[in-house]
């Protein structure tokens, strides 16, 4: 069975515009990957009498994950490496299975370990990277 990860990025000091471009950049990478997929997330239900509905949610991606057990964290690395590099960080809020981190105003090395945490929690062997 394979496991969904959902990442949202969020910052109110963007545009919708520069924060689709950030996401669809972090998406480029996230499909370097071996992931069976990274897509857009969909919104929500289509409002009453509308056709064809089918926005992405913008700055949402949803990666579908191989069982290997260092995808997860072959992912996370991405994604924090991408942070990293970004001149305005965004908040990044990633989900599993209802568990939820949220990345916002943390140093690099708080960052780090919570990154840490979360793989560890997830990592289907319990161990911490």
């Amino acid at each position: 069975m394979d496991t969904s990860l959902k990442v949202l990025l969020t910052d109110e000091g963007t545009s919708a515009d520069h924060l689709d471009e950030m996401t669809r950049q972090l998406r480029r990478e996230l499909l370097q990957l071996d992931v069976h997929d990274v897509a857009p997330q969909r919104g929500g239900q289509a409002p009453p009498g509308s056709r064809g509905w089918d926005m992405a949610e913008t700055g949402a991606l949803l990666v579908t994950l191989n069982q290997s057990a260092t995808a997860l964290g072959r992912v996370i690395d991405v994604v924090r490496r991408w942070r990293a590099r970004c001149r305005e960080r965004p908040t990044i809020r990633l989900v599993i299975d209802g568990d939820v981190l949220e990345i916002s105003d943390a140093s690099p090395e708080q960052a780090a370990r919570s990154f840490d945490l979360f793989v560890g929690r997830h990592s289907g062997n319990g161990e911490q990277r």
